[in-house]
């Protein structure tokens, strides 16, 4: 018993080694290197050893579960844990490479998107991509609509510029049966071109009678892209393009007087008191961000005017303008504005009147008040 006490005990140094102590001692020792060659080498045993070739294994385990870890920014691109970084980045970069571009970069918007942080309602039509952006398709054909009434020296320049500006566009004049002849001079102008379109009306009856029947012929005959534009010059062809261009992330464009960059010419006091003010009217009263809700000059996607209830508007002139800018925000498209030089006609006379400006007036305060009753009540907009 005692001998086998001392077989535990590491050997004396003074035992002979062929001593039955010396014996025990050495088959002690190796049952416990047997022992510690289980445990993980510490730092100062050779890698030759039992115990370094365990602690070798320990620590490839250990990196292969580090490689699966995003790699620190203080390791190197060729490491393991580097070469899975760098494929978890490139996968992170493609997805969002297929995020579609914020609007940040827009003109000013109207309503919705966040062109400059105006809320608004998301557009209520199909092609939303799976966050919630807008994914607009592609334009379609275009078609310039010009309601004339006695502008027989106004419409030959006006449609040379167009087609000038945007020689693949299709130009319709609506012309109200004019006294001086403007419809014969475009149908001499269709004769000769096949990109302009007449259509006859039976008479005089009002600016937005006559955009809404060329919207209309214009739908009929697949056009993808309908401009409103004055035959007096006051809007130029010539900034068309530009228009033209926002509308590829947009539902309606307007070429805008009152935003930055824009601008009017040869317009007295007077008028431009006019047309500020019933903008700044318009848009306190009907609760709306655009700057310009008289402006006539705009680019609309057939899909916008099919959504804005054409059929149940019968306002004109300042009006008619107010009322579809109106029912686009409502409707929760995405209108943006341009800035555009807007030029005082030189040929002809002016088809503003006070019975237009007082239609307009009594009109956007009827839509106005009707609309805060409406929240009021809990009714929906009709």
């Amino acid at each position: 018993m005692s001998d086998a006490r001392e077989a535990d005990q590491p050997r004396r140094s003074n035992e002979p080694e062929d001593s039955p102590r010396g014996r025990r001692s050495e088959q002690s020792d190796a049952v416990s290197d047997a022992r510690e060659a289980d445990q993980p080498r510490r730092s100062n045993e050779p890698g030759d050893s039992p115990r370094g070739r365990r602690s070798e294994q320990s620590d490839a385990v250990s990196d292969a579960r580090e490689a699966d870890q995003p790699r620190r920014s203080n390791e190197p691109e060729d490491s393991p844990r580097g070469r899975r970084s760098e494929q978890s980045d490139a996968v992170s970069d493609a997805r969002e490479a297929e995020e579609p571009i914020t609007e940040a970069d827009q003109p000013r918007t109207g309503t919705g998107g966040t062109g400059t942080g105006d809320g608004g309602p998301r557009p209520r039509r199909s092609g939303q991509d799976d966050g919630g952006r807008r994914k607009y398709g592609p334009l379609g054909a275009v078609l310039v609509i010009i309601p004339t009434y006695n502008e027989a020296e106004n419409i030959a320049p006006i449609v040379a510029r167009v087609r000038e500006s945007v020689p693949d566009a299709h130009i319709l004049v609506a012309d109200d049966n004019s006294p001086d002849g403007t419809g014969k001079v475009a149908d001499e102008l269709a004769v000769e071109d096949d990109h302009v379109k007449v259509l006859h009306r039976k008479g005089k009856e009002g600016l937005g009678a006559a955009y809404l029947a060329g919207f209309r012929w214009g739908i009929e005959h697949g056009y993808g892209v309908l401009v409103e534009m004055d035959a007096d010059g006051s809007h130029q062809p010539e900034e068309l393009p530009r228009l033209l261009t926002a509308l590829k992330g947009a539902d309606l464009v307007i070429g805008s007087r009152w935003v930055p960059g824009g601008r009017i010419v040869n317009w007295p006091k007077s008028r431009e008191f006019i047309s500020r003010g019933g903008s700044t009217y318009s848009r306190l009263m009907l609760d709306v961000p655009i700057r310009d809700m008289t402006a006539g000059y705009r680019a609309f996607r057939k899909e916008t005017l099919e959504g804005l209830g054409m059929e149940a508007v019968a306002s004109q002139g300042y009006c008619f303008q107010i009322d579809l800018a109106w029912r686009a925000v409502k409707a929760g498209f995405h209108v943006i504005e341009v800035p555009v030089t807007f030029i005082e006609r030189e040929r002809g006379e002016s088809k503003m009147s006070r019975d237009i400006v007082t239609e307009a007036a009594w009109r956007v305060m009827s839509w106005g008040v009707g609309s805060r009753v409406n929240k009021l009540l809990g009714r929906e907009e009709p």
